[in-house]
């Protein structure tokens, strides 16, 4: 509970519905898509096309989406893949002949065809009570009106414009420089195309003349993108998978996202006595960095889209894998056999969850991948190209290997929370890879020291990067802490700004209440009515 001493906010509370994200326009979105009739998945949808001008580094119509949806009546929950594909023409092998190790982050083969689109319109179609024309009409407004930059935006905006190549800096910048806070974000041009997908449905992006601009701008870069790349793209209804922690039911999608890594986190740090320490000690975070580290290396040897990801997930989540790994940690020291990985990995995207009236929940995701996506935008609609592509291995027989028409490792990972009769929580825990760790660590804070979902996503955070074998720090951890985990073997360092962000609602399911959480690291408000 807030102790209102100080800075810091309450958790929301709402009787009737509530959105949770990152900006309070879309949450308002959200909220007014609700007004007129439509349910959770239509307000979801409504507020995720607007974040897209809101934080437009972060995500985009030519990004991916992932989500899940809750049945109030019968306590299922759907499942939604809607990450892109790699164009059938695109091998690792051609690239491995160019001398490539890893694929650029701002090469025209790290853009996989966009997702975000028909996976909006399959939400819409199979979950929604409105249609996909009156979801998309407050984006339109807010595209052709444009919205104020806020001070978290513009600071990334500051960061990684300079990403920005080609038509990119047409679209994303203003007179070639970085917007500011409080100035003017428009896209007439997306306002067009979204008017367009407004009247022709999700065709006009993929086989109209919004298709055959991002094909004419690939193609002229050097892509391999073709029509039917386009035309053949489809969302992929999948089963969630979950796994019991305490008594509480951690929710995740399956491959080629990283939902399995967070359900093996759940199931190592349950091996362990965590409520017993301090939650900002330096104890826990040695655990939880050291559990990060093993469950990451399985991840990047198991994890991707490919033949047998059923058996090798399911080998994760077995007790005798949580079991043996659990077993290699030494609770004083650090261990150092990091994976370097040379694909992408990145921390950026924008999360958003929605509960209804009658009790319907959806817990949506959406991202470019890195800030700007690839650096490039279509040259007529300015549709930024998100680089997720760059997350593909080159290695000859990897798991995530890239190859034509495949999906890469996905850091996307919409969540759930559950406990049976007590309640239901959809969630997300932006940043990336951290995202899987940040999924355990928000359970960890509710389960083990009783947190509410504010203080649960106020919590500080760290995060051993799988990349580099750094352990960061937020500021929230003492010096005392850092020096700790220093004389324990670990590299320290500390973020220079806030580690992703989360959102969640609780589902009191016994009071009929929710309560909204929104992480001060973003800009973003739970509210409901």
């Amino acid at each position: 509970m807030h102790h209102y001493s100080g800075p810091g906010r309450s958790i929301a509370f709402a009787a009737g519905a509530m959105c949770a994200t990152s900006h309070p326009l879309a949450a308002m979105t959200a909220l007014d898509m609700l007004k007129q009739g439509g349910n959770a998945v239509d307000a979801a949808v409504a507020g995720a096309v607007v974040l897209g001008f809101c934080e437009p580094m972060m995500c985009g119509l030519g990004g991916d989406v992932f989500a899940m949806v809750r049945d109030p009546d019968t306590g299922v929950i759907s499942g939604l893949n809607g990450s892109g594909r790699a164009p059938m023409a695109l091998e690792a092998a051609m690239l491995r002949e160019q001398g490539l190790t890893a694929i650029p982050l701002d090469s025209v083969h790290s853009v996989t065809v966009p997702g975000a689109i028909d996976a909006f319109d399959t939400l819409i179609r199979q979950f929604g009570l409105l249609d996909l024309g009156a979801v998309l009409q407050p984006a339109i407004h807010h595209a052709e009106a444009g919205v104020p930059v806020c001070h978290r935006s513009a600071i990334d905006w500051a960061e990684f414009g300079s990403r920005l190549h080609g038509a990119g800096r047409e679209h994303y910048l203003r007179g070639g420089e970085p917007y500011t806070a409080g100035s003017i974000f428009a896209s007439p041009a997306q306002a067009e195309a979204l008017r367009l997908i407004a009247r022709n449905g999700r065709d006009a992006f993929y086989t109209g003349e919004i298709m055959q601009d991002m094909v004419d701008t690939l193609l002229a870069a050097g892509g391999c993108h073709t029509v039917d790349d386009f035309a053949n793209t489809a969302a992929t209804e999948v089963e969630p998978l979950r796994v019991n922690y305490r008594g509480h039911d951690l929710v995740e999608l399956p491959p080629n996202g990283q939902g399995a890594t967070a359900l093996l986190l759940a199931n190592i740090l349950k091996r362990f006595d965590i409520s017993g320490l301090d939650p900002n000690g330096a104890e826990r975070v040695h655990i939880e960095a050291e559990a990060t580290r093993l469950a990451y290396g399985l991840r990047d040897r198991f994890i991707g889209d490919s033949a047998g990801s059923k058996d090798r997930v399911r080998h994760m989540l077995s007790d005798e894998t949580a079991d043996a790994l659990a077993d290699l940690i030494d609770l004083r020291r650090a261990g150092h056999n990091v994976d370097q990985r040379a694909e992408a990995l990145h921390r950026d995207t924008v999360y958003i969850c929605v509960v209804d009236e009658n009790r319907l929940a959806a817990s949506l995701i959406y991202s470019t991948f890195w800030p700007f996506g690839s650096g490039m935008a279509s040259q007529r609609f300015g549709i930024s190209f998100q680089n997720r592509g760059a997350g593909f291995s080159l290695a000859s027989g990897h798991v995530n290997e890239l190859k034509g028409g495949r999906r890469p490792l996905h850091t996307l990972i919409p969540g759930f929370a559950e406990k049976a009769g007590a309640y239901t929580m959809p969630f997300g825990v932006m940043g990336g890879p951290f995202q899987a760790t940040g999924h355990a660590h928000l359970l960890s804070n509710l389960v083990d020291f009783g947190m509410d979902i504010q203080q649960a996503i106020d919590s500080p955070r760290s995060f051993l990067d799988p990349m580099t074998g750094i352990l960061s720090l937020e500021r929230g951890f003492s010096d005392g802490v850092t020096a700790k985990l220093a004389e324990m073997g670990h590299e320290v360092a500390r973020a220079p700004i806030g580690m992703g962000g989360a959102q969640a609602i609780r589902i009191d399911l016994m009071r009929n209440v929710l309560e909204g959480g929104s992480d001060p690291r973003k800009d973003g408000i739970a509210l409901g009515f």
